[in-house]
C-alpha cells in the first residue's frame, strides 16, 4: 500500500485592514491643523508687529482641530464605519494637536518668561503635559480595545482634546487682556498651575460624558443642533469680542462637570447626556 499524502494545509486568508476615507480624512484634518499651529508657533517672531496675530492663528488653529476631532469619532459611528486603525490613527493626531501644539505654544509665550532664571521648570511643566496626555490616549485605547466596543458612554480622566481647548482658551483670553491694556500678571501665574492639573486631571479616575450617544438624526437632537449653529454663528460674528471669554467658561463648565456629575441625580444626567429614544411606527 502507498503511504498517504498528509492533507495539504487549508489556507486562511490574513485579516484585511480597514481604513476608511471619511472619519480618517476628519483625523487627518486635526493632524494638519496642530503640525500648521506648530509652525505658527515657530515663526512668531516676539520683536515684530504681527507677533500677536501669528500666536492668535495657532490659537485658532488648535481650535479647529478639536472641531475636526469631534466630528471624526461621530461620522464614524454614523456609518458603521469603526475600527482599531482610526483609533490609533486618531490618537497619533491627538497628541500633536492637543498635546505637544498647545505646550509648545504655552512653552512659547508664557513659561519661558516667567520662569526665566529656571528654564528646566518651564519645559518641565510642559512636557508633564505632552507625557501625560499622551497617557491618557494609550490608556484609552487599550480600554477601547479590551471593551472591543471602542469605547463605552464615558471617558476616564479628562479628555485630551478638552484639556487642549482648555489651555488655548485660556491663552487666547490673556492675548486678549494684554490687547486691551488689562493686567495679566496673576494669569501669568496661574496658567502653569492649570497645566499641571490639567495633567493629572488627564490620567485621572474621573470620570466625563462621551456624548456618543446623541444622535444628530434624531429630531430632538436636530433642534438642539440648530439652536447651536445658531449660536455658533453668533459667537463667530461676534468673536472678538465674546469668543475669549465664553471659551475659557465652557472649557470650564465641563471640566467642574466631572466633579459634580456623580452628585447629581440619574435622571438629570440622563437630561444632560443622552437623547432619548423614542418609538418609530413601523413603516414610516
Amino acid at each position: 500500500m502507498e503511504p498517504k499524502s498528509p492533507p495539504s494545509p487549508i489556507s486562511v486568508e490574513p485579516p484585511k485592514l480597514k481604513i476608511y476615507f471619511l472619519p480618517n480624512l476628519f483625523t487627518a484634518g486635526n493632524m494638519f491643523c496642530g503640525f500648521l499651529a506648530l509652525t505658527k508657533i515657530v515663526e512668531a517672531n516676539p520683536e515684530l508687529s504681527t507677533f500677536n496675530d501669528v500666536i492668535r492663528t495657532s490659537l485658532y488653529l488648535i481650535l479647529l482641530a478639536c472641531i475636526f476631532d469631534l466630528f471624526d469619532g461621530r461620522v464614524a459611528r454614523m456609518g458603521g464605519r469603526e475600527s482599531p486603525f482610526g483609533r490609533e490613527f486618531d490618537s497619533l493626531a491627538d497628541v500633536i494637536s492637543f498635546g505637544v501644539a498647545p505646550a509648545f505654544l504655552v512653552h512659547r509665550i508664557l513659561l519661558k518668561g516667567v520662569f526665566a532664571n529656571h528654564p528646566q521648570i518651564g519645559w518641565f511643566i510642559a512636557s508633564i503635559y505632552v507625557i501625560c496626555g499622551a497617557f491618557r490616549l494609550a490608556r484609552f485605547n487599550c480600554l477601547a480595545a479590551m471593551a472591543g466596543t471602542g469605547g463605552g458612554k464615558e471617558f476616564l480622566g479628562f479628555p485630551i482634546p478638552a484639556a487642549a481647548g482648555l489651555v488655548t482658551s485660556i491663552t487666547y483670553f490673556m492675548l486678549w487682556l494684554k490687547e486691551r491694556g488689562f493686567s495679566e500678571s496673576p494669569l501669568r501665574y496661574g496658567l502653569p498651575v492649570i497645566m499641571v492639573f490639567l495633567s493629572m486631571m488627564m490620567v485621572s479616575e474621573v470620570k466625563y460624558p462621551t456624548f456618543k450617544s446623541l444622535d444628530f438624526r434624531a429630531k430632538r437632537t436636530f433642534l438642539r443642533m440648530v439652536i447651536i449653529v445658531i449660536l455658533i454663528g453668533f459667537v463667530v460674528i461676534l468673536r472678538e469680542m465674546i469668543l475669549p471669554v465664553v471659551l475659557p467658561l465652557f472649557f470650564t463648565a465641563y471640566l467642574v462637570y466631572g466633579f459634580i456629575r456623580p452628585r447629581i441625580s440619574r435622571q438629570m444626567r440622563h437630561e444632560i447626556e443622552e437623547e432619548e429614544e423614542e418609538d418609530e411606527e413601523h413603516g414610516s
